[in-house]
């Protein structure tokens, strides 16, 4: 008998087909992926640069400094930049960093987080990467980190190997694990319908086994993550609706009396406390030194 397991086609076209993934649901609820920021980009914008936002930040980038990741000096593609939450402090770092992001009110925000830098360089790509040919653009190897974030171009073993052909030392992937958790919405769907929730994204799992099989060098970090965030009624309502659009529940006029009715009642001071995150993981790929990274060898190689 053939264990399909240990076969990477099976996993690559399973990945394709895979109707559940995040970017299938969105697309199904209507929503472009390139440009499902664009209304919340202030707010987010605000989310990425508190307090809060810059420690998550620079959590990750300990991280990869623990790895032996360098940045002054270096090149950095971030994929999915956003309004520059890891392009600002990459660049503070020393790197000559390529934004890449296809929200234009992000891009707009971007650029003033950006030009207050002193150190580093950042240049904006202002389209999706899907619609880039890494070829034409001389990106075929040309950067010494790849990084990509809880970013929707990540969607099959395609796509990965596009972001993994702009790499020359390492590649860095996040995406969600699992289902997402958030408070009000885990009131709310009981009192809206009767059926389960289907479990949530498992894309993590496709990438992880399929680096495994094509014979990559990798490290990776599954971590759960949570934040409290504190909301009007009508910005937890608009939070709602849409999750419930991407489980297939447009907030028709029943849905919304429902919702409403919750809120008044139960967050009577207009003030919604929402604990909100999951699983979340992280890879680490490296392409050139394939071995366990240890800072006493990078010690000895600077002596």
């Amino acid at each position: 008998m053939t264990n399909e397991l240990f076969h990477a086609a099976v996993w690559e076209k399973t990945w394709r087909e895979d109707g559940h993934t995040a970017v299938e649901k969105m697309k199904r609820a209507g929503i472009d992926p390139a440009r499902s920021f664009d209304q919340k980009a202030k707010a987010f914008n605000k989310e990425v640069f508190s307090e809060e936002g810059r420690r998550r930040a620079k959590r990750i980038i300990n991280w990869l400094d623990d790895q032996g990741v360098a940045f002054n000096g270096k090149s950095i593609l971030d994929i999915g930049a956003a309004s520059g939450g890891f392009t600002v402090p990459f660049a503070d770092r020393g790197a000559a960093v390529t934004a890449v992001e296809s929200s234009l009110p992000l891009v707009e925000l971007m650029k003033e987080n950006v030009s207050g830098l002193t150190s580093g360089t950042v240049e904006i790509v202002s389209k999706p990467f899907e619609d880039i040919d890494i070829e034409a653009m001389g990106w075929e190897q040309a950067f010494d980190l790849v990084f990509v974030s809880m970013c929707p171009v990540l969607r099959d073993w395609e796509s990965v190997e596009k972001v993994l052909g702009c790499a020359r030392e390492f590649c860095y992937m996040s995406m969600s694990v699992g289902p997402s958790e958030h408070s009000l919405f885990d009131e709310v769907w009981p009192l809206i319908t009767d059926r389960p929730r289907k479990s949530g994204h498992w894309e993590m799992g496709y990438l992880q086994h399929l680096l495994l099989l094509k014979g990559y060098a990798y490290q990776s970090l599954i971590t759960r993550e949570m934040k409290t965030t504190v909301v009007s009624r009508a910005a937890a309502f608009d939070e709602v609706a849409s999750r419930l659009k991407l489980f297939g529940l447009p907030a028709d006029e029943r849905i919304r009396s429902i919702v409403s009715e919750h809120l008044e009642r139960n967050y009577p001071e207009d003030q919604v406390t929402i604990q909100q995150g999951g699983r979340f993981g992280k890879v680490l790929v490296r392409l050139q030194s394939q071995n366990m990274y240890s800072r006493d060898d990078q010690a000895g190689k600077a002596e």
